[in-house]
């Protein structure tokens, strides 16, 4: 069986420097917001070239707490618009939910997947304050959204939870790209964990010191609360096993980006729709390589019989999960096309060159 995702195999490289770090944190008896913690933080925003960095709990938290601290410095207020990707996982609309603000939901690309710029200045009102600007699947946003943002007075949000390490035109990377980003390092991302874990990186100095408060109970002193925060902060193992994977980031997402180059070289089989690139190889990191076809369990199950292990981001839109019912009405085909039709083929930097052309030979087999 080739595995979508062998996280047992991605993490052994790393299971003697793992023992080590965990030795070393067990014998410091600091076990909340210590060394480790403060050290990824340094680590990571050096690595975005971001000024600063937060870690938290998971990435929805990361992205709340960004537009409550965005609130906490009254850049927003509760119940403004905040300009959302229809197509995304529902933990982007989550996060603005959560935050008392109000989700504004705008069609993708077809082809990127990615929100489209052009349908965005339609669906900005007097009340739009923000935009949220999703790299999915690993590509960045079109550097377009920025610039609208930009002409509008409104904040950027990035939600680079599937973009760690993706690098711009211009030679900035995810996390760098605006007022401030979110990351999740969940264990199947590209930058995975051993668990859950997050963080924020920004170049606001005034948002950092908020955050840092918002994540740990409204307090930078021991016992003294300034604020009304809450519990969200990034445990110490996890930062410290995320020092040790950051270090093979750029060398794990180049095999992605191999591998990714190689399907959409030689996979032929016009029955499947594959994804464009549309800038620089290096703005995509290929969290996940998706492909569209017309009957997707016919072609789930075809690869399963063939021993390849598929998976589907995200089979339900989030306006048609029963959480978002209020927004059930809208009329959104271009999305609901992706996600009727999605399916992301295996991508790993553990993935062997026979296990590749393995799918590309399978893919290019189907008959619809």
């Amino acid at each position: 069986m080739i595995k979508f995702l062998d996280l047992h195999k991605i993490n052994a490289r790393f299971q003697h420097e793992f023992q080590k770090s965990f030795n070393t944190f067990l014998d410091s008896g600091h076990y909340v917001l210590g060394k480790s913690v403060s050290n990824f933080e340094n680590e990571f925003a050096n690595y975005c070239g971001a000024n600063h960095c937060i870690g938290t709990s998971n990435g929805l938290d990361a992205l709340t707490l960004i537009f409550k601290g965005f609130i906490a410095l009254n850049k927003l207020s509760v119940g403004n618009e905040v300009i959302v990707p229809a197509n995304t996982y529902i933990a982007s609309i989550l996060s603005v939910i959560n935050s008392g603000l109000k989700p504004v939901f705008v069609e993708p690309n077809p082809e990127t997947f990615n929100i489209e710029s052009s349908n965005i200045e339609t669906a900005i009102t007097p009340n739009t304050k923000a935009i949220l600007m999703v790299h999915l699947y690993g590509q960045l946003c079109s550097n377009s959204v920025s610039q609208i943002a930009k002409k509008h007075n409104l904040l950027v949000i990035e939600d680079a939870a599937q973009a760690h390490g993706a690098v711009s035109s211009s030679g900035l990377k995810a996390g760098n790209l605006s007022h401030a980003a979110a990351f999740s390092f969940y264990p199947s991302k590209n930058l995975g964990a051993l668990g859950d874990a997050g963080a924020i990186t920004t170049n606001n100095k005034a948002l950092y010191h908020v955050i840092c408060k918002l994540r740990n109970y409204g307090s930078s002193v021991k016992y003294i609360n300034e604020i009304v925060g809450y519990n969200n902060r990034l445990d110490e193992v996890q930062a410290a096993f995320l020092s040790i994977k950051l270090k093979a980031l750029d060398r794990d997402n180049l095999k992605r980006q191999e591998i990714a180059l190689t399907y959409l070289k030689e996979i032929k089989n016009t029955a499947v729709e594959l994804p464009v690139l549309t800038s620089n190889v290096e703005s995509h990191v290929w969290h996940v390589f998706v492909v569209l076809v017309k009957n997707r369990a016919h072609f789930v199950d075809y690869l399963e019989q063939h021993n390849i292990q598929t998976l589907i981001h995200y089979p339900i839109p989030p306006h048609k999960q029963e959480a978002l019912a209020s927004y059930t009405n809208l009329e959104l085909p271009i999305t609901e096309h992706i996600h009727n039709s999605c399916v992301s083929l295996p991508i790993s930097p553990v993935m062997t060159i026979e296990e590749t052309n393995r799918v590309i030979l399978i893919v290019n087999s189907y008959n619809a």
